[in-house]
């Protein structure tokens, strides 16, 4: 995360005295900049040196100028320098495409890698059998050659309806016909049958009107299986009416797989026709297409509950790291030593971060993600509300738990909480991504940034709470 500390941020032209410390601050980076030459001379320092000179030159920049700014200003010059050089200097040049995989020994590989995630965040022995079990079903479906089709609905087909489609359906691909219970009118969670969601497609047969039951089936259709609708009304081939209301009812409808039939069974064939041609088209890549399918649902379902284990852990982390920056700015006796505080206490967060998450990206790519996060927090005024609300929070509760430096150290722990919470969104975002997508940051950056303060703003009475003990605690430690 950039070096900075929470500020309020002027919400004025500057002053001369003002316009005049900034002119010194140009000159004197200019005086610091030229001895090195050109810009091409600073992009060939060695890696190491760069943040070296960057850190230098903050401290430089912003304690020749403390004295002439507000203290405040101060540290928004910091940040600007530092968020600047960094990118002058071409401290990290990352590609804009990350991988996309779409293989199934892709996925079956990205699966496999999530099992010793799970083992690492904590989970017992069974509930990693019960994963890898789940993997090794999986694995045995694409083992199957017929291609699985199910017919489902809100009653039991009949077995004419059974003979006919499957004679009707007769093609070069082996077939293998599910014919699943009639849908319930009530399910808790809409979650269809692990049978039938692993079926390469679906006839879904229907009488209209479209039942209210019925369209939240369509809609809990697992993403990408392909659905036929079987719209069954004796006047269907005649009156285009009721297939255009039931496309009215599910916008999702696809019109090219809707199939009108009358119910005579003497013309079912010619009303599956559709179907069979698309069957004996499409039948030799739907196996494939159904199991990588599969492994991208397993592989989401995963994530979320490997989600749910993480942000259990970064919450003590994300706690832990607050109170270390809240510490550091409060024993800062200069505003470039609060830099250094929050470099260094932020650094190890996001290392930390990027174990849990495992997450390959070094640690400027980490610090590049995290500035981009910062810079939105601060162009929102995350800090400026944050700084107000504990000014509120003084006049509220008095001012023996929070005085002096203290208003700033707690900001500085609050932008902390806050930034960290975007970053972990990021790294969510990005798990399994060998390298960040700087550019996708930048633009979702103030999203990201607005939906954390939105979060923390209504644990606000929480962070409080804790800032108060924090405080408490300190002045103990300081009087003992």
């Amino acid at each position: 995360m950039p070096p900075t500390r929470p500020v309020s941020l002027p919400t004025a032209l500057p002053s001369e005295p003002q316009a005049e410390a900034g002119n010194a601050a140009a000159r004197l980076s200019s005086r610091l900049i030229g001895p090195l030459g050109s810009l091409p001379a600073l992009a060939a320092l060695p890696g190491w040196a760069r943040p070296a000179l960057l850190a230098s030159g903050a401290l430089v920049a912003v304690d020749g100028v403390a004295h002439l700014l507000h203290p405040a200003s101060g540290m928004v010059l910091g940040l600007g320098a530092l968020a600047g050089g960094w990118w002058m200097l071409g401290a990290v040049r990352l590609p804009l495409a990350p991988k996309r995989i779409d293989t199934l020994q892709g996925w079956m590989a990205r699966c496999e890698g999530l099992l010793p995630q799970f083992q690492r965040l904590g989970i017992d022995a069974d509930g990693l059998a019960q994963r890898q079990a789940a993997l090794d079903r999986l694995a045995a479906e694409r083992q199957a050659d017929a291609l699985q089709l199910a017919l489902v609905g809100g009653q039991s087909p009949e077995a004419s309806l059974q003979e006919g489609l499957v004679a009707a359906l007769r093609g070069p691909q082996p077939l293998q016909l599910h014919l699943g219970h009639p849908l319930a009118s009530a399910a808790e969670g809409w979650i269809w049958p692990e049978g039938l969601a692993a079926s390469d497609a679906l006839v879904f047969r229907v009488q209209p009107p479209l039942r209210a039951s019925e369209l939240r089936w369509l809609e809990a259709v697992p993403a990408g299986q392909p659905v036929w609708l079987l719209l069954q009304d004796p006047e269907a081939t005649e009156a285009p009416e009721a297939a255009a209301e039931l496309l009215l009812q599910w916008p999702g409808a696809d019109p090219e797989r809707l199939l009108r039939w009358d119910g005579d069974p003497a013309s079912l064939a010619g009303a599956l026709a559709p179907l069979a041609s698309w069957l004996a088209r499409e039948g030799a890549l739907l196996r494939g297409r159904t199991g990588r399918r599969r492994l991208e649902a397993l592989h989401r379902s995963w994530q979320a509950d490997l989600e749910r284990l993480r942000r259990r852990q970064w919450q003590q982390l994300q706690q832990r790291t607050q109170w270390v920056v809240a510490a550091g700015v409060l024993v800062a006796p200069l505003p470039s030593l609060d830099l250094l505080v929050l470099a260094s206490a932020n650094g190890l967060m996001l290392r930390e971060m990027a174990q849990l998450w495992d997450c390959p990206w070094s640690l400027e790519q980490l610090r590049a993600a995290a500035t981009e996060l910062a810079r939105a927090a601060l162009a929102q005024g995350v800090v400026e509300w944050s700084t107000q609300a504990l000014a509120a929070a003084v006049k509220l509760h008095g001012a023996t738990w929070l005085v002096g430096g203290a208003l700033q150290a707690l900001s500085a722990a609050y932008l902390t909480r806050v930034v960290g919470r975007a970053m972990a969104d990021v790294l969510a975002l990005a798990a399994g991504v060998s390298e960040p997508d700087l550019a996708r940051i930048r633009l979702e950056a103030p999203l990201l940034v607005a939906r954390a303060a939105a979060e923390e703003k209504l644990d606000w009475a929480g962070f409080l709470g804790q800032a108060r003990r924090w405080w408490e605690s300190s002045a103990v430690a300081a009087t003992g």
